[in-house]
């Protein structure tokens, strides 16, 4: 699990319940800030410090009280931190109900998560965590057409041939045999599987089952 991750969430009770949900999946050092400029002032003092967080988690939206505030909003961060540690691991937790807003935040901003607050979230947040600790993306249901569209992966001959083999009942430890038969390159397993790892996530996809649907679905295989 995660060594330490930072929560950026200006409501003190859904902050104090996101604490409690990364102690309980086994996060050694919470921290948490209100504010997006306080937020980027603990990451940078973490990186002097040789700590670096390993993850972000934040929310979008941002209540004005009167302090006047360089970074407005959850995207402003999230683009300020990748500026500042390009390998942090984002989460956005936030209300924002409009899934090309949140497939522009994949596409743009590079997140690794969005969990969107309602009547899951609790569960949605546990599993998230766990998903982008196992270098996964994570996309809610509702919003993963909207993701998909927005990273359109440019399938290539050689994809096309490890995903129709998958299509036809072909188990993945088997496919590079078959595909050393027919003169393809880079057939070791590993390299299959690195490179349905790479298609999975570009399409915001956990299983092959799912990949190969998508594929039947827009004609690719």
């Amino acid at each position: 699990m995660f060594q330490s991750a930072l929560i950026v969430e200006d409501h003190q009770s859904s902050n104090q319940w996101i604490q409690q949900i990364l102690k309980d999946l086994g996060v050694m050092t919470v921290k948490y800030a209100y504010y997006c400029d306080d937020a980027l002032l603990m990451l940078k003092r973490a990186l002097e410090d040789n700590t670096p967080f390993d993850l972000l988690l934040t929310d979008l939206s941002f209540d004005e009280d009167g302090r006047v505030q360089q970074l407005r909003n959850g995207a402003m961060l999230i683009e300020a931190a990748k500026n500042l540690q390009p390998d942090l691991r984002v989460l956005v937790f936030s209300a924002e109900p409009d899934p090309a807003v949140v497939g522009n935040l994949f596409k743009q901003l590079d997140i690794n998560g969005y969990v969107h607050k309602g009547r899951r979230d609790m569960t949605d947040l546990k599993t998230a965590v766990e998903y982008i600790h196992q270098h996964k993306k994570f996309v809610p249901a509702e919003f993963q057409q909207a993701v998909r569209s927005k990273n359109a992966h440019d399938f290539s001959t050689y994809d096309i041939q490890i995903i129709s083999l998958l299509a036809q009942g072909t188990l993945q430890k088997n496919i590079p045999a078959i595909l050393q038969q027919s003169g393809a390159k880079a057939t070791s397993l590993s390299s299959v599987e690195k490179r349905l790892n790479q298609i999975r996530e570009t399409l915001g996809f956990t299983k092959n089952e799912q990949l190969v649907a998508y594929c039947k679905d827009h004609k690719v295989i």
